[in-house]
């Protein structure tokens, strides 16, 4: 595998660490949810509070990436939730945990979780060239996918079953590697993406923030695009946000398995990763993008209908492929028509429609939930499904109206 440098080398490092950690608490958080409470709003509230931030801070955070030296903002991310995860770990072990605790530590975990992602997606048009992005999101993609879901969920399982505190434990050391190794980052293979701008020049912090949300109104193809994207996610996250008592409820997992279950969908995902950038040199990055948003829309419609684990992990793995297509692409599509030294104002603000609203389709889902554990798959499925289907003339031919609108923008 050929290097892509020094500078991504080390984010990379941190990426696969942060991933450790993120894969253990994906696993241990819900199954921790279900000890605390039973009551399916409850538990959906838990991946709302997750999304929430981004409709908070993602334009101010996205801002700030634009303004301070984007490796030590990307280590403080991960050092805060170090101290998060560490305080979690203390409280079950000393039984103090409660629903609500949880309910807290989740949102600053995901105040976090907004600065690192958007620190990240920004540091990658400074540290590679253009014809190097879909490499680089893939790469990060798959290994994402294979720390995360083949190593950090069953270990959280493993963890679990020994003593509830421990994959928390787990989780805050992996946060302390990375916040070592973005800290790391060395600087003098990083690019100067702002040209002729000196620090008197600089507009002030809120000036900044509107300029991100006037240029994605003014860029009508890429605002197209965010629609489409956030209006998918809500319907997804309503699908999914009551998932962990689909599967143990419904289909009668055993918690112990809840995380290889988990894993098992980590290999479409890992397919996915590999597969996208020659997929979309073979057929077109549009085209790629188009059916793949498709297919995994009418596949979590399907979801609803699974008889067992065994049909559902099925579905959920080819889901996991194209949606890891998708996501690859949509990416770099994004990388490549924003400006390099306006991603992050910008990239806040397309966060804060697409996955801002995703706390509103959790909170909704576990509403619907109460009909049957089915009926989010079900109502979400089939909404995102006609989006999609609708949307794909549009999304045939996406990259190049953005690209066109990008080049008028530049």
């Amino acid at each position: 595998m050929k290097s892509l440098g020094p500078a991504f080398n080390r984010m990379w490092g941190a990426s696969l660490a942060s991933n450790l950690a993120d894969g253990v608490l994906v696993a241990a958080a819900p199954l921790l949810a279900v000890t605390l409470t039973r009551n399916p709003v409850l538990i959906s509230a838990i991946s709302a509070l997750v999304m929430l931030p981004w409709l908070l801070f993602a334009i101010p955070i996205g801002a700030l990436v634009d303004r301070v030296d984007r490796r030590f903002l990307l280590a403080g991310a991960n050092a805060v939730r170090f101290g998060i995860a560490g305080l979690m770990a203390l409280s079950i072990a000393t039984q103090t945990m409660t629903i609500y605790w949880l309910f807290i530590a989740t949102f600053l975990i995901g105040v976090c979780e907004v600065t690192a992602d958007t620190t990240s997606q920004s540091l990658i048009p400074q540290i590679l060239d253009k014809a190097q992005y879909e490499k680089g999101n893939s790469r990060l993609q798959v290994s994402e996918t294979v720390i995360q879901g083949f190593i950090g969920t069953p270990l959280s399982g493993f963890l679990y079953a020994i003593a509830i505190y421990l994959p928390f434990i787990a989780n805050s050391l992996g946060f302390l590697v990375a916040a070592g190794l973005a800290a790391a980052i060395p600087i003098k293979f990083l690019q100067e993406l702002r040209s002729g701008v000196c620090e008197e020049e600089k507009p002030n912090f809120v000036a900044e923030m509107k300029f991100g949300i006037n240029y994605l109104y003014r860029d009508k193809p890429l605002l197209r695009l965010v629609v489409i994207t956030a209006s998918i996610g809500l319907c997804y996250s309503l699908a999914t946000s009551t998932i962990v008592l689909f599967i143990l409820q419904q289909l009668d997992l055993s918690p112990s398995f809840f995380g290889l279950a988990l894993a098992v969908q980590g290999l479409g995902a890992i397919l996915g990763g590999l597969s996208a950038p020659k997929l979309s040199t073979m057929y077109g990055r549009s085209r790629v993008m188009a059916i793949s948003i498709f297919i995994s829309s009418f596949l979590v419609l399907l979801e609803g209908f699974s008889p067992n684990i065994y049909v559902f992990l099925g579905l959920a793995t080819i889901v996991s492929f194209t949606i890891t297509n998708w996501n690859i692409l949509l990416m770099a599509t994004y990388q490549s028509v924003i400006p390099g030294h306006l991603f992050g104002r910008i990239h806040g603000t397309r966060r804060t429609i697409v996955w801002g609203l995703m706390p509103f389709g959790s909170l909704l889902g576990g509403f619907v939930a109460r009909g049957g554990l089915r009926l989010p798959l079900f109502v979400g499925g089939a909404i995102a499904t006609l989006i999609a289907m609708f949307s794909l003339n549009f999304l045939l031919h996406v990259e190049d109206q953005t690209a066109r609108e990008g080049e008028r923008n530049g």
